[in-house]
C-alpha cells in the first residue's frame, strides 16, 4: 500500500515545481546557503501540496479513470489503494505542506494555500468549463513561479511571469490535444471539457501561445531593468534553447503523439532534457559567471 500511495503521489511530477527556484537564481541568490534552504524548503512544500492535490483529483475522477484505458491502472482506480486510504494520504499531504509553508514565512504560505484553493475548484468544477480549465492550470505554474520569489522576499521580474504564463498555457492545450486525439471518440467521456474543443482550434491556441512564449522571453531578457539587475545584457542569447524547445515539443505533440503528460516527456525525451539543461547551465553561466 505504501508503494500505491507513492504511485499516487506522482513524485516525476515535482520537476514542475523546480519553477520556486527560477527567483532564486535570477535574482543572484543562489551562492547564498540560506536562501537556497529557504528555497528548498519551499519546493518540499509545494512537492507535498500538488501531491496531495494529485491524490485529490483521483479521488473526483475515480470513476472515469476505471473507464480509461490507461489511467485505470492508477492506485486508485484499479484499487491498490483504498478509498479512505487517499484520503489520509491527502489530509497528512496538505498538513506537512501548510507547516513547511508556515515556516518558510506566512506570505508564502499564503500563495501555497492559493494554490491549493485554486487546484480544489479545479478538480471539482473549474476543469469542465471549457478555456477556463487551461487558464486555471497555467495560473498553478504562475503561483509556483510567484511563491518561489515571495519565499526570498525579492523581485520578481513582471516579463517573467507573463512568460510563464504563456509557456504554462503552451503545455496545457497541448495536453488537451493529446488527450482529444488519442482518446478520439471516447474523448468526452474521460474529459467532459474535450467536447468543447477540437484538434485544428487547439493547434491555433497552441501557435498563439507559443508565438506569446517567445516574444514575452525576448522582451524578459531585454529588459532594461533586468539588464541592470543583473548586470547582462546578453541574457538573449539563451532564446535559441527556449525556440528549440518549443519547436521540439511540437514535434513531439504532432509527430509522436507526444504532449499528453509534459513531465514524462521531459524525462523521456533526451533531446527535450539536453535542451532544458543547457538553457539553466547558460542562464547561470551568463547571469554568475560573465
Amino acid at each position: 500500500m505504501l508503494f500505491a500511495a507513492l504511485r499516487a503521489m506522482r513524485p516525476y511530477q515535482w520537476t514542475k515545481n523546480l519553477l520556486v527556484f527560477a527567483a532564486l537564481v535570477f535574482a543572484q541568490r543562489a551562492m547564498e546557503p540560506k536562501l537556497a534552504a529557504v528555497s528548498a524548503v519551499a519546493f518540499a512544500a509545494f512537492c507535498l501540496l500538488s501531491s496531495a492535490m494529485y491524490v485529490f483529483n483521483d479521488l473526483m475522477d475515480v470513476e472515469r479513470d476505471r473507464a480509461h484505458p490507461g489511467k485505470r491502472n492508477r492506485p486508485i482506480a484499479s484499487g491498490a489503494l483504498s478509498v479512505p486510504a487517499a484520503w489520509l494520504l491527502v489530509l497528512l499531504l496538505t498538513g506537512a505542506s501548510a507547516l513547511l509553508g508556515w515556516w518558510v514565512r506566512p506570505p508564502f504560505l499564503a500563495v501555497l494555500s492559493l494554490y491549493g484553493v485554486l487546484t480544489v475548484a479545479y478538480s471539482v468544477g473549474l476543469k469542465h468549463v471549457a478555456i477556463v480549465d487551461v487558464m486555471v492550470v497555467a495560473l498553478g505554474f504562475v503561483l509556483r513561479a510567484m511563491g518561489g520569489a515571495i519565499a526570498l522576499d525579492v523581485v520578481f521580474s513582471n516579463w517573467l511571469v507573463v512568460c510563464t504564463l504563456f509557456l504554462a498555457l503552451f503545455l496545457a492545450i497541448g495536453k488537451r490535444r493529446a488527450e482529444l486525439t488519442s482518446l478520439e471518440e471516447g474523448a468526452a467521456g474521460h474529459r467532459l471539457v474535450l467536447e468543447h474543443y477540437s484538434v485544428a482550434y487547439l493547434d491555433q491556441l497552441i501557435l498563439i501561445v507559443a508565438g506569446g512564449t517567445m516574444i514575452t522571453y525576448t522582451i524578459y531578457t531585454c529588459s532594461p531593468e533586468v539588464v541592470e539587475r543583473l548586470g547582462t545584457d546578453k541574457l538573449y542569447v539563451t532564446l535559441p534553447f527556449v525556440v528549440y524547445g518549443l519547436f521540439r515539443y511540437l514535434h513531439l505533440v504532432h509527430h509522436d503523439g507526444g504532449g499528453g503528460d509534459p513531465s514524462g516527456t521531459l524525462l523521456r525525451d533526451w533531446p527535450m532534457a539536453a535542451t532544458v539543461i543547457l538553457w539553466g547551465v547558460a542562464c547561470v553561466s551568463l547571469i554568475y559567471l560573465v
